[in-house]
């Protein structure tokens, strides 16, 4: 009979993943090292192959680590939804999310209507803010949970979505058209921001950043008030906007991948189901991947 693979070995694997270490996943899963080592070394033979390439002090996933992480989260995360069905128990308690503003008005409304109609004694607590400050957030232990920005050299998140960045302007008015366009961007550690300034330099085209925040909603109404442009999502577009492509003389941009992050230090029952949730509800990836077999 075929061996199958161990549950709390797949856990400490996604531990260290999402942490970046097995140093900090040996925290997260309440482990010494030697264990976490221990339990990845037992897997490799499991799987007789090997899933970590070091890179110098750095363990990066093999081809065959990432082809494995995927199985393993949907192990995982099946798991705790079995236990959860046969437990008799009502989760109750607190449970700390963050959420960019960007996807705040998209998002949170379905999150939020899923998870208080199945677990009404939970209190969700929700803080919008850019992913630099989630990330800072989780890093000391003030949310539980963080939907990000996936960006690379950033803590690792698990992506789980991924959507089109666009150049938006206002629908009424030919703000696009100026010889110097005016952008609306959010604060210079914003990824987008790098990203736009970088293609419109590339491309050659005079532009000059009109309005700066973090507030998504503000930089919106700059848009759509006919003051900027500025890129979005696609999530993120509002009635009264209008994309703008290489024809109008504004170059393609990356997608966007969104992640999740979660709380190296502790991780309770009631975080991982609303991360449960959370994947649930926006997942985009997996959807893709199933079209394409």
């Amino acid at each position: 009979m075929t061996a199958l693979l161990d549950v709390d070995q797949l856990r400490t694997f996604i531990a260290i993943v999402e942490t970046g270490s097995f140093t900090r996943a040996a925290e997260t899963v309440h482990k010494t090292q030697s264990a976490v080592s221990m339990q990845m070394k037992r897997l490799e033979e499991r799987l007789a192959r090997p899933i970590f390439t070091r890179d110098g002090r750095a363990s990066k996933l093999t081809d065959d680590g990432e082809r494995l992480l995927d199985f393993a989260r949907r192990i995982v995360k099946l798991n705790v939804e079995a236990v959860a069905a046969f437990s008799d128990a009502e989760l109750s308690g607190r449970v700390r999310l963050g959420v960019p503003d960007d996807y705040a008005d998209r998002y949170l409304p379905e999150i939020m209507a899923r998870f208080s109609r199945a677990y009404p004694g939970a209190e969700l607590t929700v803080i919008c803010e850019p992913t630099v400050d989630l990330i800072e957030r989780i890093d000391a232990n003030d949310l539980d949970l963080a939907i990000i920005t996936h960006v690379e050299g950033q803590r690792p998140a698990e992506t789980f979505r991924s959507e089109r960045l666009l150049w938006v302007t206002s629908s009424r008015h030919p703000t696009h058209q100026q010889e110097r366009v005016p952008l609306a961007l959010g604060r210079p550690t914003c990824n987008w921001r790098r990203v736009a300034i970088e293609r419109l330099e590339t491309l050659g085209r005079p532009y000059r950043v009109f309005y700066s925040s973090s507030n998504a909603g503000a930089v919106a109404a700059a848009v759509l008030a006919g003051l900027a442009v500025s890129v979005l999502p696609e999530s993120g577009l509002r009635p009264g906007m209008r994309v703008l492509s290489p024809a109008d003389g504004f170059p393609e941009l990356p997608s966007c991948r969104i992640g999740l992050l979660r709380n190296p230090h502790e991780a309770s029952a009631l975080a991982q189901t609303l991360a449960d949730h959370i994947i649930s509800s926006l997942d985009n990836l997996s959807q893709a991947r199933e079209a394409a077999e």
